[in-house]
């Protein structure tokens, strides 16, 4: 696939993919002939996998980390489950932080809602 086809199936911009190959953030993306790029299906599941992890708001450091360990191979595979461990630790903890600011927000929500009703029966009975 091109580069315009990728971009807009994975709704990223074309620079956005080039810096993600730039920096090591997926691996090298195979050129045709006249070396223009073409995905392959590879190249597409790392575009998954970092458009998914960068949602979760893994930083790129560490995907870009992840990348390099796994182009070293089998050898790394230690290090790679403790990296993704150490993420998937970080992204509970923001989202049990997230949990917390939704039920303050729920309950300053319900604390407005219950004044309203008060105010309106209070209007209601004169």
């Amino acid at each position: 696939m091109t580069i315009a086809e990728v971009s807009r199936k994975y709704g990223m911009t074309q620079d956005t993919l080039r810096y993600y190959e730039r920096i090591g953030l997926i691996p090298q993306v195979p050129r045709n002939k006249s070396g223009i790029r073409n995905y392959d299906e590879e190249s597409c599941r790392w575009i998954e996998l970092m458009k998914c992890m960068r949602s979760a708001g893994v930083q790129i450091e560490a995907l870009i980390e992840y990348v390099a360990l796994f182009q070293q191979g089998d050898s790394t595979i230690d290090a790679r489950k403790a990296l993704l461990m150490e993420q998937r630790d970080q992204l509970t903890a923001r989202m049990e932080d997230m949990q917390r600011s939704l039920e303050r927000l729920n309950q300053k929500i319900e604390n407005y809602e219950n004044g309203l009703m008060a105010t309106e029966k209070k209007l209601m009975k004169q």
